[in-house]
């Protein structure tokens, strides 16, 4: 920051930096100034930096105009109405240095003329009880959280009935966001829900990133689904381009970055010739022949890697095939066996698991639960059944580990939104790799027992 750069702040200075007080600054007597600050704000006038999360590569500073902001607002409304009959209550934990946060999330509060409560609480072990404790004192009318928080809570809500029926008392709307949810966690959500209120509560789901403020795609029509994006809404163009075998998923719109700050190269690189935000996300319908039901994630592109023999792997699809198979009991998956010979996973758990332990107390540690024969057992099962109704060696899975650790954001294995970041926690845990590989293979491997040899 520049030297001679004003600071503010609530109390005390900085020797030797311009500096003044907030409350000073509260005092300034409004002036002919302050119209002409608003009258010179317009759509492409910067409202703030945005870095990416650095899921795939190294954080780029995103440009933020206030036409980005607004459109993506008016987008979200078309697409979900009823924010015009009540202005929304909510009760959120997620950092505003996150897109979905601090543009989304707070954006939508402002728009709507809304209530913030800002939640101090994570979704952890030990972050978990002060969410809970905020959501019995303040029902909200929308929730946002990533599917591991939402899971937690539904645990909760299973034994706490007075925090389920004040949780349920106004929703209007559950919104997971940054990770794919469970075709059982919503199943456990909806009963809930009717035993609270009668009547089950929309879950939707989109698609964003930074570059897009973020609100891009949207699956706001009934029957959701695991996995299903949906369509653009209005004032969004959106195109898919082959990409090997899979569909990159490109944005055109009032709502897209102008670039990112002060690297000309890299902004050039992230749009095609057509003016397209080329997001590294893949896609494809829901059905072909039915183009409007919208679209279903597919991973994305850079994930994908290839086993020795040369086949590709796509990571996105298999991950989520496993992800279901396991639920309710799986956090997340990372896949290994790039240039090996066949596939292997890193399994995280969800809290849930501990009710598969056989030797082990329910409130006992990640690593005791992750060694329990029960759970052990469970894993082996989910092996070989995966195995069986694998398709080839692109999804056939020979090996696996039930991680004692859980991502560690500080490492990078985890962004704040809850997402797994596959390259961060193979290179972070690189040594569990090779012992999942080894040749005499250790106490915590799990390895298939093989029925068939799968196809090439």
């Amino acid at each position: 920051m520049p030297p001679d750069t004003e600071l503010v702040f609530l109390e005390g200075a900085m020797a030797g930096r311009p500096s003044t007080r907030y409350d000073e600054l509260a005092n300034t007597p409004v002036t002919q100034q302050v119209a002409q600050a608003h009258e010179a704000v317009k759509p492409d006038t910067v409202a703030k930096f945005l870095f990416t999360s650095g899921s795939t590569k190294l954080p780029k500073a995103v440009i933020n105009t206030h036409g980005m902001l607004t459109c993506n607002q008016q987008m979200f409304l078309q697409c979900y109405p009823f924010l015009t009959g009540q202005p929304p209550v909510l009760v959120d934990w997620m950092p505003w240095h996150h897109t979905g946060a601090g543009n989304h999330n707070f954006g939508l509060v402002l728009y709507h003329g809304g209530s913030l409560y800002i939640d101090e609480g994570k979704p952890t072990v030990d972050g978990m009880a002060q969410t809970i404790s905020n959501l019995k004192e303040v029902a909200p009318t929308i929730y946002y959280s990533v599917p591991k928080g939402l899971e937690m809570l539904a645990q909760a809500m299973k034994t706490d009935l007075a925090l389920r029926d004040r949780f349920f008392s106004r929703l209007c709307n559950l919104f997971p966001q940054g990770a794919a949810m469970s075709a059982p966690l919503k199943h456990t959500l909806d009963e809930l829900a009717v035993a609270s209120c009668g009547m089950r509560i929309p879950m939707t789901a989109s698609l964003g990133m930074t570059e897009t403020a973020p609100f891009a795609l949207s699956a706001h029509l009934p029957d959701w689904q695991a996995g299903i994006i949906g369509t653009p809404p209005p004032g969004l163009d959106v195109k898919l381009v082959p990409q090997g075998d899979k569909l990159e998923v490109r944005y055109r719109g009032p709502s897209i970055m102008p670039g990112y700050w002060r690297q000309p190269e890299l902004t050039a690189e992230a749009f095609d010739d057509e003016g397209f935000l080329c997001s590294g996300d893949a896609a494809r319908f829901v059905d072909d022949n039915a183009r409007e039901q919208g679209l279903r994630y597919d991973g994305r592109i850079a994930e994908d890697f290839k086993l020795a023999s040369g086949t590709w792997v796509n990571v996105g699809a298999l991950r989520q095939r496993v992800i279901a198979a396991g639920a309710p009991h799986i956090h997340d998956i990372v896949l290994t066996g790039h240039d090996r010979d066949e596939l292997g996973m890193l399994i995280f758990l969800l809290p849930t698991a501990s009710s598969l332990a056989t030797h082990t107390a329910p409130n006992a540690g990640a690593a005791a639960i992750a060694g329990d024969p029960g759970v052990q057992a469970w894993a082996q099962s989910l092996l070989d059944s995966l195995a069986e109704n694998s398709a080839g060696s692109s999804q056939f899975i020979g090996r696996a580990m039930v991680l004692r650790d859980p991502p560690l954001m500080d490492l990078g294995e985890m962004t704040d939104k809850g997402s797994i970041n596959q390259r961060s926690v193979l290179k972070t845990r690189a040594a569990l790799v090779e012992q999942l590989y080894a040749a005499e293979p250790g106490s915590g491997t799990l390895l298939v027992r093989r029925s068939r040899i799968p196809a090439v």
